[in-house]
C-alpha cells in the first residue's frame, strides 16, 4: 500500500510540474463547470431538445446515472474513506480554484459524476457516448491538474461512476442499438417522394415530431407527393382508415398512419385486410411498435418508402367462441386483461422520475392495495390471477415492465400471469419488482405458446389491446397470424445523430420557404 501511495504522489508530482499550454484555458474551465453536475444537466437538456427518442433516452440514463453515482461517492465512500487533499504548493496559482474543497479526497466525485454521465449515455447510443466521452474525459482529467485530487481517486471514482450507470440496467435494461429482427424481407412498392401513399394522420396522439415543425409539415417535407388525410376529434378513425385503404389501392400503393400504438395498430388490421404494405409514422406518446419495428422518426419511415425496403411481421387475433357475432380484435404489441393497464398507466406516470423498474414497483403496490383477483380460465384450467398479460411475439426484459422485442416473426405469444393464490403474494411480487426478480418469482408464472384459450370473462372489467379499453366477449382464442402485415422499414440502421442534423436543415428550409402548399386535389378530399 506505501508504494502505491508513493506512486500515486509521484504522478500527483509530475502532473503539477507539467506545462501544458493546450490544457490550461481546457482543464480548470471544465472542472469548475461540472460543479454539482451543472455540465452534465445542461448537457442532458441539449441532448433531449435537439436529439431524437434515443438521445432523450440517453439523457434520461445520464442523469440517473449521475444521481446513483453522486449519492453513493458522497454519502458513503467519502465518509467511510478519510483521505487528505493532496498538498497544492507546487500547483501553479493559475490553474488552482478559488474555494478549494474540504471533503475527503477519495473517491473524486467529479470523476463518478462525469464517469457515470457518459456511461448511462454510452448504453443507450454508442454515438452519442463517443460525443461525451472526450468531456467526460476532460473533467476527470483536471481534477489531478488543479491539484485537488490524487490520481487513484480520480480512478476510483471512474469505477464508481461507470458502476453505477452498469446497476441501471438491473431495473432498466437498454434497448438495443438494432431493431427487432424480422428476416423475411419483401417486396413492397417503392414510392418516390411519397406518390401513391396514402397516410392518415391523428395529431392529437402525440405532440408531434418536433418544436419546429408540425408532424404534417415534416411529412410534406419528406414526401411531398403523398396523401394526407387529417384525423380530427369528430371522425370516425375506422371510416377514415377504410377510405384512406381505397385510395391506396387504387394507386397500387400504400397505406400510411401517423400516431400512437393505438392509430397504428387500427391501421394494421385494415392494411392486413387489404394486402397492403403500412408506413408506419410514430406520432404518439411511446410508439412502441415503430420502435420494435426499427423506425424511430419519422426520415427512416420516409426512406424505406422511397427505396421500397420491407419486412413481414407477425400479427395476433383475438376471436370470440362464446358463438355471439362479435368481431375479433388484431393487435401489433399487447392483449390484457385485469389490472395491467392501469399499471401501466401508474407506471408511465412515475417511472421519468423512478426509472422504470422502481416505477413499475411503486406503481404495482398502489395498483394491489385496491384490486381483487379475476376468477378465469387459462386453457381449460381455472385461476385466480390479478392480470393476464399477452405479447405478440416474445418481450423482454422478464417480469411486468417488458420493454421491446428481439424478434417481429416468432410465431409466439409472450403469456404472462400474475397469480394471487401462493401465500402472501401481494408481499412478494412487490419485493420482487423492487429487486428486479420479478421473472424468477413464484408469484409471476411466464410461458411462450402459439394459442391462449381464455374463458369465463364475465367479470372482467378492465380489458385492453396496443392501449385501447375495449369490450371483449366472454371467452376467446388468441392465435398468431404468421407473416401477416407488411411493414416498410429501412434496410440498414440509419445513423440518429446524422438524421438530427439533416431534420434541423430541413426545418430551416421549411422556415425560410414558408408551408408547403396542399395540392387542389387533396384539399377536395
Amino acid at each position: 500500500m506505501g508504494h502505491l501511495a508513493e506512486l500515486d504522489k509521484r504522478l500527483f508530482a509530475r502532473v503539477a510540474a507539467g506545462r501544458l499550454r493546450a490544457a490550461h484555458p481546457v482543464l480548470p474551465k471544465l472542472s469548475r463547470a461540472a460543479n454539482h453536475g451543472l455540465l452534465w444537466f445542461g448537457s442532458a437538456a441539449v441532448l433531449a431538445a435537439v436529439g431524437g427518442r434515443t438521445a432523450r433516452r440517453a439523457a434520461l440514463r445520464g442523469v440517473g446515472s449521475l444521481a446513483a453515482a453522486s449519492l453513493a461517492t458522497n454519502t458513503v465512500a467519502k465518509w467511510t474513506i478519510d483521505r487528505r487533499r493532496p498538498a497544492i504548493d507546487a500547483v501553479p496559482l493559475i490553474r488552482r480554484l478559488g474555494h478549494q474543497p474540504w471533503t475527503s479526497s477519495f473517491p473524486s466525485g467529479h470523476a463518478a459524476s462525469a464517469a457515470a454521465f457518459a456511461t448511462g449515455v454510452a448504453l443507450e447510443s454508442s454515438r452519442y457516448g463517443a460525443l461525451v466521452a472526450p468531456v467526460a474525459a476532460g473533467v476527470a482529467a483536471s481534477r489531478v491538474y488543479v491539484g485537488v485530487h490524487y490520481p487513484s481517486d480520480v480512478l476510483a471514482g471512474i469505477a464508481l461512476g461507470a458502476g453505477a450507470a452498469a446497476l441501471t440496467c438491473r431495473w432498466w435494461p437498454p434497448r438495443p442499438a438494432t431493431p427487432a429482427q424480422a428476416p423475411r424481407h419483401v417486396s413492397a412498392p417503392a414510392l418516390p417522394e411519397g406518390r401513391g401513399l396514402v397516410v392518415v394522420l391523428n395529431s392529437s396522439a402525440g405532440t408531434g415530431p418536433g418544436p419546429v415543425l408540425t408532424a404534417a409539415d415534416q411529412l410534406r417535407s419528406l414526401l411531398p407527393a403523398a396523401e394526407i388525410l387529417e384525423y380530427g376529434p369528430d371522425d370516425d378513425l375506422g371510416a377514415l382508415l377504410d377510405r384512406a385503404a381505397r385510395r391506396a389501392a387504387e394507386l397500387d400503393g400504400a397505406l400510411g398512419v401517423c400516431g400512437g400504438d393505438g392509430s397504428v395498430n387500427a391501421a394494421a388490421e385494415v392494411a392486413a385486410e387489404r394486402a397492403l404494405p403500412l408506413a408506419v409514422f410514430p406520432g404518439g406518446t411511446l410508439n412502441h411498435f415503430a420502435l420494435d419495428v426499427g423506425v424511430p422518426d419519422f426520415e427512416d419511415t420516409a426512406h424505406a418508402v422511397t427505396h421500397g425496403d420491407a419486412i413481414a411481421v407477425d400479427l395476433a387475433l383475438a376471436a370470440p367462441t362464446d358463438g355471439r357475432s362479435r368481431r375479433a380484435v388484431h393487435f401489433l404489441n399487447t392483449f390484457s386483461i385485469g389490472i395491467y393497464p392501469e399499471l401501466v398507466h401508474r407506471r408511465e406516470r412515475l417511472e421519468k422520475r423512478l426509472g422504470k423498474w422502481p416505477a413499475a414497483a411503486v406503481a404495482l403496490a398502489r395498483v394491489l392495495r385496491t384490486c381483487e383477483p379475476m376468477d378465469i380460465e387459462i386453457n381449460g384450467r381455472p385461476h385466480r390471477p390479478w392480470l393476464v398479460f399477452v405479447g405478440n411475439g416474445q418481450y423482454s426484459p422478464e417480469g411486468f415492465a417488458p420493454a421491446y422485442r428481439t424478434r417481429l416473426d416468432d410465431g409466439l405469444l409472450d403469456v404472462r400471469v400474475i397469480d394471487s393464490e401462493p401465500r402472501l403474494a401481494r408481499t412478494r411480487l412487490v419485493l420482487a419488482a423492487l429487486t428486479g426478480t420479478l421473472g424468477r418469482s413464484h408469484v409471476a408464472t411466464s410461458v411462450q405458446v402459439r394459442r391462449l384459450r381464455l374463458s369465463k370473462l364475465h367479470d372482467v372489467e378492465v380489458r385492453a389491446q396496443d392501449g385501447e379499453v375495449f369490450r371483449a366477449p366472454d371467452s376467446l382464442v388468441i392465435d398468431k397470424l404468421p407473416g401477416a402485415l407488411t411493414v416498410y422499414r429501412p434496410a440498414v440502421v440509419r445513423n440518429e445523430v446524422l438524421q438530427r442534423a439533416r431534420a434541423a436543415a430541413a426545418a430551416a428550409r421549411h422556415l425560410r420557404s414558408g408551408p408547403t402548399p396542399v395540392p387542389p386535389e387533396r384539399a377536395a378530399d
